[in-house]
């Protein structure tokens, strides 16, 4: 088995139900249809989403097809597999403006020319009621409720919703509607993946269609990184921007994210792990800078960073806005993408990690800087 395949099989994997079935594709040379899912709940990206896409990466390079279906119709659901509570409904005109720049940021990870590009409003609007209790009627509801987070939530008194029972069934019909092969998805996702098998049986597709989990990264904080909890480092955050906040990571995490997040070979991240922690983050936040903004601006974004804090200065090619003296310097952070969510800023400003250092510059955590000309 080559170098490809086998890193394709293992990297960052968690678990891969029907892994044989994979080997034996993969190694002769079938074509296979590789399905992801991302619903657009927040304007951007974040690494976190990056795990699963790198992922489908991989399998482009080795010829198999990525569908990449943006769940237009399941946002305005809500997934609860990650969450301790339940997820709201969210308007759909909300929906249709955080999709607006998905496939542009996806398309720094993944090659968009050779991608199938689906909203899954397309398949799943129109079903009928009938349709819809077909579909569920391949499970039980003890089936739903044996989850983790679901039992929990349910012996702490809190509230399940019958629309949360609903959301697995969607997005295993993404499956028959794409008739994937292969299906791709975070490890709390495991139940919505396995449904796409049931659904795929049900409806005479291959009942050998393959899962495949990822393992998640962590967020700034140290939980799973999530636009809910605004500890994200986002796919349009700024070149010097984003480095910085790779360089505020926990020690603990260089590790896991050059296996997750980049696709520095794995014996190379063992030597760059040999060394001092400080320039092994170093490396891990140009490789991951490299893949958003190019090899020329996550050089500079480097050096930028080198210069600014062996020195505690400010960066020489700071960003300036201009803002209205009545504008809060929260929806300042928001607009120039330096806070993820206002629930991230009210966390930095508790923490006392925002500062006007001197007249009309700003430092955000550690490594973030932004001018505002007041007017």
């Amino acid at each position: 088995m080559g170098t490809d395949i086998e890193e394709l099989l293992t990297r960052g994997v968690s678990e891969v139900i029907g892994q044989k079935d994979l080997e034996s594709k993969v190694t002769s040379g079938a074509k296979l249809r590789v399905k992801l899912g991302i619903d657009p709940t927040s304007p951007d990206l974040h690494l976190g989403r990056s795990v699963p896409l790198l992922k489908m990466r991989d399998f482009q390079k080795l010829g198999h097809q990525a569908i990449l279906i943006v769940g237009d119709f399941t946002g305005v659901i809500g997934d609860t597999s990650d969450k301790d509570s339940e997820r709201p409904m969210l308007d759909q005109d909300v929906i249709e403006e955080n999709k607006k720049n998905y496939f542009t940021q996806i398309g720094k990870v993944i090659d968009l020319e050779k991608t199938e590009l689906r909203y899954n409003s397309e398949w799943l609007e129109p079903l009928t009621y009938r349709e819809i209790v077909e579909h569920a009627d391949q499970f039980s509801i003890s089936d739903f409720i044996a989850r983790d987070n679901i039992k929990r939530r349910l012996n702490e008194g809190k509230r399940v919703s019958l629309r949360e029972v609903l959301y697995p069934l969607m997005q295993g019909y993404d499956s028959v509607a794409v008739k994937a092969d292969v299906e791709l998805g975070g490890v709390d996702q495991r139940f919505n993946l396995l449904a796409g098998r049931t659904l795929q049986e049900h409806f005479g597709q291959s009942p050998q269609s393959i899962v495949m989990t990822t393992f998640p990264i962590m967020g700034l904080d140290g939980r799973k990184m999530s636009s809910s909890w605004g500890n994200t480092i986002n796919f349009n955050l700024p070149a010097n921007d984003m480095y910085g906040k790779v360089m505020s990571i926990a020690d603990e995490q260089i590790l896991p994210y050059f296996k997750l997040c980049t696709r520095v070979s794995l014996d190379e991240v063992d030597e760059i792990m040999k060394g001092h922690p400080k320039e092994a983050k170093s490396r891990l936040a140009f490789e991951i800078t490299k893949i958003y903004h190019g090899e020329g601006k996550a050089r500079k974004a480097q050096e930028s960073f080198e210069e600014t804090f062996s020195k505690g200065g400010i960066p020489k090619d700071i960003e300036t806005v201009k803002a209205s003296k009545d504008t809060p310097l929260v929806e300042i952070l928001l607009k120039q993408g330096l806070v993820s969510s206002k629930t991230e800023f009210n966390r930095l400003n508790k923490e006392g990690a925002i500062k006007e250092i001197e007249s009309g510059v700003y430092r955000i955590g550690k490594h973030r800087f932004l001018r505002v000309e007041f007017f």
